[in-house]
């Protein structure tokens, strides 16, 4: 009777945990882009302007506009050498260069050297999910003619992950998105419902 309850609540929480997560997250994103923000905002517009929910309107528009000014050349220019001041500093560099890869998956405009496709590697033992990151492996300097392609095969729960360059004919298909595959990856293959 005892392990029942225990199965029915451990039922419960696993399908309730995702759900209550995900809401506290963005409850939180938007408490804490509101209380950053309100301050500068009432000082522009005044006590009396301000209402609530202004920060979190504030920082749409401000994402919204970042997001256009990126195309300018200038912008692009200061943001390359902020990402080259970020990339000397030793701890910081690993933090930021972990955060940025994994926005990438996101990115809407696939740049070259983003992760292209999903492919599975077969090497006796099982089967690995990898990411096809250059399809022409000599282009990085490495030799082996146009036949050897960059995969990356990332490890479970982000720990890290290996670049192999392998025979384009050692590689299958797969008709795995990007973002369903390094959720496979992610999770340790463990699946939702």
């Amino acid at each position: 009777m005892l392990k029942s309850i225990g199965s029915i609540l451990l039922k419960g929480l696993v399908t309730i945990l995702p759900i209550g997560l995900t809401v506290y997250f963005v409850y939180w994103l938007g408490i804490t882009t509101e209380s950053v923000l309100s301050k500068p905002i009432r000082l522009v517009v005044g006590e009396a302007n301000y209402f609530p929910g202004l920060g979190l309107i504030t920082g749409f528009v401000l994402l919204f506009v970042i997001g256009l000014a990126v195309n300018a050349f200038l912008v692009r220019r200061v943001l390359g050498f902020g990402e080259e001041l970020l990339l000397r500093v030793p701890v910081v560099k690993t933090v930021y260069s972990a955060i940025r890869d994994m926005t990438r998956l996101v990115n809407t405009e696939k740049k070259k050297g983003d992760l292209d496709r999903v492919v599975t590697l077969d090497f006796g033992f099982g089967k690995l999910i990898g990411f096809v990151t250059q399809e022409h492996a000599n282009t990085l300097g490495i030799g082996g003619g146009d036949d050897l392609v960059a995969v990356y095969l990332p490890m479970s729960y982000q720990i890290g992950g290996y670049t192999i360059y392998i025979p384009r004919s050692r590689l299958t298909e797969t008709d795995l998105t990007v973002e369903a595959a390094m959720r496979i990856v992610l999770t340790g293959g463990v699946r939702g419902r």
